[in-house]
Protein backbone atom coordinates (compact mmCIF):
# COMPACT_ATOMS: atom_id res chain seq x y z
CA UNK A 1 0.00 0.00 0.00
CA UNK A 2 1.02 3.57 -0.66
CA UNK A 3 0.09 6.45 1.63
CA UNK A 4 0.43 10.26 1.67
CA UNK A 5 -1.14 13.04 3.77
CA UNK A 6 -1.63 16.64 2.66
CA UNK A 7 -3.35 19.24 4.88
CA UNK A 8 -4.98 16.55 7.06
CA UNK A 9 -6.33 14.64 4.04
CA UNK A 10 -4.83 11.14 3.76
CA UNK A 11 -4.79 9.16 0.54
CA UNK A 12 -4.03 5.42 0.58
CA UNK A 13 -3.72 3.45 -2.67
CA UNK A 14 -3.45 -0.26 -3.29
CA UNK A 15 -2.87 -1.35 -6.91
CA UNK A 16 -3.93 -4.84 -8.05
CA UNK A 17 -2.87 -6.50 -11.30
CA UNK A 18 -5.88 -7.96 -13.15
CA UNK A 19 -4.60 -11.06 -14.88
CA UNK A 20 -8.07 -12.06 -16.15
CA UNK A 21 -8.49 -8.72 -18.00
CA UNK A 22 -4.93 -8.56 -19.31
CA UNK A 23 -3.55 -10.02 -22.52
CA UNK A 24 0.28 -10.08 -22.29
CA UNK A 25 0.65 -11.62 -25.77
CA UNK A 26 -1.11 -8.51 -27.13
CA UNK A 27 0.86 -6.10 -24.89
CA UNK A 28 -2.25 -5.24 -22.88
CA UNK A 29 -1.89 -5.14 -19.08
CA UNK A 30 -4.64 -3.99 -16.71
CA UNK A 31 -4.60 -2.85 -13.08
CA UNK A 32 -7.27 -1.84 -10.63
CA UNK A 33 -6.40 0.52 -7.82
CA UNK A 34 -8.33 0.93 -4.59
CA UNK A 35 -8.22 4.40 -3.09
CA UNK A 36 -9.22 5.54 0.39
CA UNK A 37 -9.42 9.28 1.13
CA UNK A 38 -9.68 10.24 4.81
CA UNK A 39 -10.30 13.64 6.37
CA UNK A 40 -8.54 13.92 9.73
CA UNK A 41 -8.89 17.70 9.84
CA UNK A 42 -11.52 19.97 11.37
CA UNK A 43 -12.94 21.36 8.11
CA UNK A 44 -15.43 19.79 5.72
CA UNK A 45 -13.93 19.48 2.24
CA UNK A 46 -15.17 18.45 -1.17
CA UNK A 47 -13.19 16.64 -3.85
CA UNK A 48 -13.82 18.64 -7.02
CA UNK A 49 -11.46 17.14 -9.60
CA UNK A 50 -8.57 14.76 -10.19
CA UNK A 51 -5.27 14.73 -12.05
CA UNK A 52 -3.32 11.57 -12.90
CA UNK A 53 0.07 11.15 -14.54
CA UNK A 54 0.42 7.58 -15.79
CA UNK A 55 3.84 6.46 -17.03
CA UNK A 56 4.50 3.13 -18.74
CA UNK A 57 7.77 1.15 -18.70
CA UNK A 58 8.93 2.89 -21.90
CA UNK A 59 8.54 6.32 -20.30
CA UNK A 60 5.42 7.27 -22.26
CA UNK A 61 3.18 9.57 -20.22
CA UNK A 62 -0.59 9.90 -20.27
CA UNK A 63 -2.25 12.68 -18.28
CA UNK A 64 -5.85 12.42 -17.14
CA UNK A 65 -7.89 15.31 -15.73
CA UNK A 66 -11.55 15.42 -14.91
CA UNK A 67 -14.28 16.24 -12.43
CA UNK A 68 -14.54 14.10 -9.31
CA UNK A 69 -13.75 10.41 -9.08
CA UNK A 70 -15.89 7.56 -10.45
CA UNK A 71 -18.64 10.06 -11.24
CA UNK A 72 -18.76 11.55 -7.74
CA UNK A 73 -17.53 14.68 -6.00
CA UNK A 74 -17.61 13.44 -2.41
CA UNK A 75 -17.96 15.75 0.58
CA UNK A 76 -15.86 14.66 3.57
CA UNK A 77 -16.66 16.03 7.00
CA UNK A 78 -14.16 15.72 9.86
CA UNK A 79 -13.44 12.02 10.41
CA UNK A 80 -15.16 10.95 7.17
CA UNK A 81 -13.62 8.77 4.50
CA UNK A 82 -14.46 7.84 0.91
CA UNK A 83 -13.31 4.72 -0.93
CA UNK A 84 -13.46 3.83 -4.60
CA UNK A 85 -11.90 1.51 -7.15
CA UNK A 86 -10.84 2.44 -10.64
CA UNK A 87 -8.40 1.03 -13.16
CA UNK A 88 -5.98 1.62 -15.98
CA UNK A 89 -4.52 -0.38 -18.86
CA UNK A 90 -0.92 -0.10 -20.06
CA UNK A 91 0.88 -1.43 -23.16
CA UNK A 92 3.81 -2.52 -20.95
CA UNK A 93 3.98 -5.00 -18.04
CA UNK A 94 4.85 -2.26 -15.54
CA UNK A 95 4.59 1.46 -14.92
CA UNK A 96 3.59 3.91 -12.26
CA UNK A 97 0.98 6.51 -11.41
CA UNK A 98 0.98 9.71 -9.37
CA UNK A 99 -1.48 12.55 -9.11
CA UNK A 100 -3.52 15.00 -7.08
CA UNK A 101 -7.08 15.75 -6.06
CA UNK A 102 -8.29 19.32 -6.19
CA UNK A 103 -10.30 20.01 -3.03
CA UNK A 104 -12.26 22.96 -1.71
CA UNK A 105 -13.08 23.74 1.92
CA UNK A 106 -16.18 25.42 3.37
CA UNK A 107 -14.54 28.85 3.04
CA UNK A 108 -14.20 28.27 -0.71
CA UNK A 109 -10.42 27.89 -0.56
CA UNK A 110 -9.06 25.44 -3.11
CA UNK A 111 -6.05 23.24 -2.45
CA UNK A 112 -4.38 20.17 -3.91
CA UNK A 113 -4.07 16.86 -2.09
CA UNK A 114 -1.18 14.70 -3.30
CA UNK A 115 -1.86 11.13 -4.41
CA UNK A 116 1.23 9.04 -3.58
CA UNK A 117 3.23 7.65 -6.49
CA UNK A 118 2.58 3.93 -6.82
CA UNK A 119 3.99 1.23 -9.04
CA UNK A 120 2.05 -0.99 -11.38
CA UNK A 121 3.81 -4.34 -11.52
CA UNK A 122 2.66 -7.47 -13.30
CA UNK A 123 4.02 -11.00 -12.97
CA UNK A 124 5.07 -10.69 -16.64
CA UNK A 125 7.91 -8.29 -15.83
CA UNK A 126 11.33 -9.65 -14.93
CA UNK A 127 12.40 -8.00 -11.68
CA UNK A 128 15.94 -6.79 -11.25
CA UNK A 129 17.68 -5.73 -8.10
CA UNK A 130 19.81 -2.63 -8.63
Amino acid sequence: MYHKTTQNISVTVQPIYLDEQSSPEESYFVWAYNVKIENSGRDTVQLRSRYWKITDARGRVQEVRGPGVVGEQPVLGPGDSFEYTSGTPLPTPSGFMVGAYQMVNEAGEQFDVAIPAFSLDSPHEARRVN
